[in-house]
């Protein structure tokens, strides 16, 4: 097996996630009858939109965090904690669209697994420049 593959496959899932959310905007719109480029006017479409956006404002985070962690400390918890990530964020996005009180459960997994990957992939980075020493 090629080297980091686990960690590959969970970022094209990651970004298939991201793909799905931003099918169901033009969805959302089209159920709403409300043409692009118009943004407000339903809330349902509004929620839908911002679980898209929110989504991608994360991304750049995660995937950096995923695969730092994965060079730095192992490959196979990297991938369990993005698939925990995956989970999350479609647990966030349909929450957020069904009602925005909602969001809550779904933003909390995706956000530590975030910061398990982030603050991990720190950690490990500042241990080995300072003891291993580069």
């Amino acid at each position: 097996m090629h080297p980091h593959t686990w960690v590959a496959l969970v970022t094209l899932l990651s970004l298939l996630t991201y793909f799905w959310m931003s099918i169901r905007v033009p969805q959302a719109r089209s159920k709403a009858g409300i043409p692009a480029p118009a943004m407000t006017g339903d809330p349902v479409l509004e929620r839908t939109i911002r679980a898209h956006y929110n989504t991608l404002e994360w991304l750049p985070i995660y995937l950096v965090s995923l695969w730092l962690f994965a060079i730095y400390w192992n490959e196979l918890v990297a991938s369990a904690l993005g698939v925990v990530w995956i989970v999350g964020r479609i647990i966030y996005a349909v929450g957020y669209t069904a009602e925005a009180g909602k969001r809550a459960p779904g933003f909390l997994i995706q956000a530590l697994a975030t910061a398990v990957l982030l603050f991990g992939a720190l950690g490990r980075i500042i241990y080995v420049l300072v003891v291993v020493g580069s």
